[in-house]
């Protein structure tokens, strides 16, 4: 049997995952921190969906386990076992990999849709020969093999393709694609190229490895199943051929769904609730903080969003030394449930005024809290939705680990810049972090159906 034919045996149609507004992250929750903002999106509001669809492998498993329970019981009474293994209820199909994520829409996926448990971000450069019309050709390969892929199908004929994702569903699949500024001298489109693509200042905490930084075309892949996630990075590098060759890829993760009693806020490697504050669709300015209007300049950019991406490894053997009241006064929350320090819930909004018995602030001069708050930055904010990383240990022993910040605006010089230019200037957290690496990208809106992404700015 094909993958082709496999993957679309199904008895019920996976169900359509509704995009809601992910409690992403910041070092210590705010909706404005640039400085660990972290992909808790995954963990608020996502609701179990069941689906009726038997896969082969576990359809294969039963039976393998019912056999190996026959012959372990054999000399006691193989009668009794086989009746006992026919007999009881069947497992529970998971409902994990039965969502699925539109590929059309207003806006790309992978935005405001919560975070999945396993990410990669790419960058890819064009090889020196490709220009507009091999750009055009391959996101129009890209556009269809995600649309496929997302949908719970193969990206190409079944017979091409790496069998990976075998007998899986689409496990809540989403691939974001964006543009770089060198993109539009490589294409000759720079009379196209956004003035919010402009870069980005440099800030005295930055050691960016410019390897690691930057590059023509950006891709953001997020599934709920690692093998899902794989399975997609491997089919748009085959697809990319030699129209365009890898400059960089990060592989992250998050809190699975499920992994708690009921959802709730992500937590980063520090161990922080992470994300509180994040800037939520019913907000009645969200669209406005978030995405490029319909009548924005350049007009090909309606309904998408630019997206900065940073690699911020957190000093994590460093940030344990401390007491955990140390920490808390850092991020200026509690790290138990995220309350801050100023009293009330997760929710409360934190007094930045209220004092304790000694005089003092409640909540420190240079918290991460009050540093990212809004009143502090002239009311910018950004929606994050990043991924935390593990790469192994360093020469010294240390963790090569902390957070794939990523955050979304419409505007990164009225999102993203005001931000990190105060966290540069005098944030508790920062002796904590390492920026490594950093990327700006233009992300167009969603593809109407029979459109690929991009297909505005290629043949606009």
């Amino acid at each position: 049997m094909s993958t082709q034919n496999t993957r679309k045996t199904r008895k019920t149609p996976p169900a359509q995952r509704t995009p809601e507004a992910p409690d992403t992250p910041d070092g210590g929750g705010n909706s404005n921190s640039s400085g660990s903002g972290s992909g808790g999106a995954g963990g608020q509001g996502r609701e179990p969906q069941q689906s009726g669809r038997i896969s082969r492998r576990r359809l294969l498993g039963t039976a393998s386990a019912a056999g190996a329970a026959g012959l372990a019981a054999g000399a006691a009474g193989g009668a009794w076992a086989h009746s006992a293994a026919q007999d009881a209820p069947p497992t529970a199909l998971s409902s994990l990999g039965s969502t699925a994520v539109s590929f059309h829409g207003t806006h790309q996926a992978g935005i405001v849709a919560p975070a999945q448990a396993h990410g990669h971000l790419l960058a890819f450069d064009l090889a020196p020969r490709a220009g507009r019309k091999q750009a055009a050709a391959l996101l129009r390969r890209w556009s269809e093999a995600a649309r496929r892929m997302m949908a719970g199908e193969p990206p190409a004929d079944g017979e091409r393709d790496t069998g990976i994702a075998l007998d899986a569903g689409p496990a809540s699949l989403t691939v974001t694609f964006g543009f770089g500024r060198t993109f539009f001298s490589r294409t000759g489109l720079t009379d196209r190229l956004p003035t919010q693509l402009a870069p980005l200042p440099d800030f005295s905490a930055d050691a960016l490895d410019k390897k690691r930084s930057d590059g023509d075309l950006w891709v953001q892949i997020g599934a709920d199943d690692a093998l899902v996630a794989f399975h997609a990075l491997r089919a748009l590098q085959r697809e990319a051929a030699d129209t365009a060759r890898v400059r960089w890829q990060m592989s992250g993760f998050n809190r699975s769904p499920g992994a708690t009693e009921h959802p709730r806020t992500m937590r980063n490697l520090m161990g922080q609730v992470d994300g509180t504050n994040n800037p939520r669709p019913e907000e009645k300015d969200f669209a406005e903080r978030i995405f490029v209007p319909a009548s924005g300049d350049p007009s090909w950019m309606a309904g998408g969003s630019y997206v900065v991406q940073r690699r911020i490894r957190m000093l994590l053997d460093a940030w344990d030394t401390h007491s955990l009241g140390e920490q808390e006064q850092v991020i200026g929350r509690r790290k138990s449930d995220g309350a801050p320090l100023s009293g009330g819930h997760e929710r409360t909004a934190p007094d930045l005024d209220k004092q304790g018995p000694d005089g003092q602030p409640l909540i420190a001069a240079n918290a991460h809290i009050r540093v990212t708050a809004p009143a502090s930055n002239g009311g910018a904010a950004m929606l994050r939705r990043s991924f935390s990383f593990h790469d192994g240990f360093r020469g010294d022993g240390t963790p090569d680990a902390g957070l794939l910040f990523v955050a979304w605006q419409a505007d990164p010089l009225r999102g993203f810049v005001p931000v990190q230019r105060k966290l540069d200037r005098g944030d508790a957290l920062s002796r904590f972090l390492r920026h490594e690496a950093s990327a700006l990208f233009a992300v167009p809106g969603g593809p109407r159906k029979g459109e690929y992404v991009g297909q505005r700015l290629l043949e606009g």
